[in-house]
């Protein structure tokens, strides 16, 4: 199971070092250290709660936006058969499900509490602007 260092755990979830800590301490992620004696915390759990902290913007009236097409996240679910596998990843605010081969999956080690980067490609994107 995967165990991310406490700065990598703020980033992926957009809060401050201090508060991973603070969830550590107080118990809502467990926490470790790793060989070097640095605190990390339980890469799933973290899948766990970065869903719970998931809160997209309101879209409102469509006057200007667009996304990035590369968004780093913490995968928080993979379901696999023989043949096929689809993997969830929560990325800041925004769910993104990816459809890959099984072999894929296992070649890239990804599992529930593993960072990945969704990539985006599309052969239609439509952009707007708010009003």
């Amino acid at each position: 199971m995967p165990h991310l260092r406490i700065s990598e755990a703020a980033a992926l979830l957009g809060v401050s070092d201090d508060t991973v800590r603070r969830m550590v301490d107080s118990g809502r992620l467990d926490g470790g250290l790793d060989e070097a004696g640095r605190r990390t915390v339980d890469g799933a759990q973290l899948a766990a709660v970065a869903q719970e902290l998931a809160h997209p913007a309101e879209i409102g009236t469509i006057g200007g936006a667009s996304a990035r097409n590369r968004m780093r996240g913490i995968v928080t679910a993979v379901t696999k058969d023989k043949v096929m596998a689809q993997v969830e990843l929560q990325c800041g605010p925004f769910r993104i499900v990816s459809l890959l081969s099984s072999e894929s999956v296992d070649d890239l080690g990804l599992e529930v509490g593993s960072v990945a980067v969704a990539s985006v490609k599309a052969t239609n994107v439509v952009v707007e602007v708010p009003a």
